[in-house]
């Protein structure tokens, strides 16, 4: 049997001819306007003692309010004692450092060793519910094999606020990549509608037509020569692998990418042309994955409004292949 827990709201003046769902999202703020809406649909709300199941009826003076708010229920993955290098946490948001491997939620192919799992066994217990399910808010979502910062939510306002946030463009991420070839334009955007590879549905495409919106910004912050770059990549929106195909755009694919990188003889070629011995080509080209690491991430803080940044250092992956693309520039 489900438990409710009881709201009682006493309408007055200040909010008469009022929508229902605006009221209840001003009175009870640790509910999202969304999870409100379902509850007045599925008949957890009365007004003045009647069922009411529309969101849009106006309100009147003196009007009585009844929330019945089901207690949140276990989310389905199941928690695993999985690390996480957690940078900051509180009782509204938690921000973890991601390693590279992990994928951040559970789907076919991988139900488990996640970080929704991990992140269910550190906090389910301060979990008050997304959607009225406890489980944690993912406000953005990294690639498996990309690292760095990420913002989880852990209550409904929580994820309302950053997920505004992130589509007002307030919530900034700084991406840090080591890409083929050195830009001669050491700074500039790229502003491209990225959709669904026509023929290839595990990539993603530059699609003039029926794209989405897709812009990121690009400084070169150091050249290995004419061999490589490493680049900041700050995004002004965020669809899927978006900085990969921007960079492929570019025609400076991110060293390691297994889906938009360069072929091996041509990634070869590029080194030799610039005096690499064999050992660096070797290590070189052995990196397991993009180098991608989201670097920096800044956000108001969706209960003290608070300005927050937090910055991450390049994992010792990346750290040993700078050190290789160092070794003769």
């Amino acid at each position: 049997m489900t438990d409710y827990h009881q709201e009682h709201i006493q309408v007055d003046e200040s909010f008469e001819n009022i929508r229902l769902d605006k009221a209840l999202a001003i009175k009870m703020p640790d509910q999202s306007r969304a999870r409100l809406q379902a509850l007045i649909k599925e008949g957890h709300v009365t007004l003045n003692g009647k069922p009411v199941k529309t969101a849009s009826s106006k309100l009147s003076t003196n009007d009585e309010i009844t929330v019945m708010l089901p207690e949140a229920i276990d989310a389905d993955p199941e928690p695993e004692n999985i690390p996480l290098n957690i940078i900051y946490e509180d009782d509204d948001i938690i921000v973890i450092s991601k390693a590279a491997g992990i994928v951040v939620h559970p789907a076919v192919g991988n139900l488990s060793g996640t970080l929704v799992n991990a992140l269910l066994y550190h906090c389910a217990d301060t979990l008050s519910g997304i959607g009225g399910v406890k489980r944690p808010g993912i406000v953005h979502r990294l690639d498996k094999e990309t690292s760095g910062l990420m913002i989880v939510a852990k209550n409904d306002q929580a994820h309302h606020s950053l997920s505004d946030q992130l589509k007002d463009r307030s919530l900034s991420r700084v991406y840090t990549a080591f890409t083929w070839r050195a830009p001669t334009i050491i700074k500039g955007a790229v502003d491209e509608p990225i959709g669904r590879h026509a023929s290839n549905r595990l990539k993603m495409a530059i699609m003039k037509s029926s794209g989405r919106e897709a812009k990121t910004h690009y400084l070169v912050e150091k050249k290995f020569g004419e061999a490589a770059a490493q680049i900041q990549c700050k995004l002004e929106s965020g669809r899927t692998h978006q900085i990969r195909v921007h960079m492929q755009h570019l025609k400076h694919q991110i060293i390691g990418d297994p889906l938009y990188g360069l072929v091996e003889q041509e990634a070869r070629a590029i080194l030799k042309r610039n005096d690499y011995d064999e050992d660096s080509i070797a290590a070189i080209l052995d990196f397991p994955r993009q180098a991608l690491h989201a670097s920096e991430i800044c956000f108001s803080h969706p209960k003290t409004e608070e300005n927050m940044t937090f910055s991450s250092e390049l994992p010792e992956d990346m750290r040993a292949l700078k050190n290789h693309l160092k070794s003769i520039c």
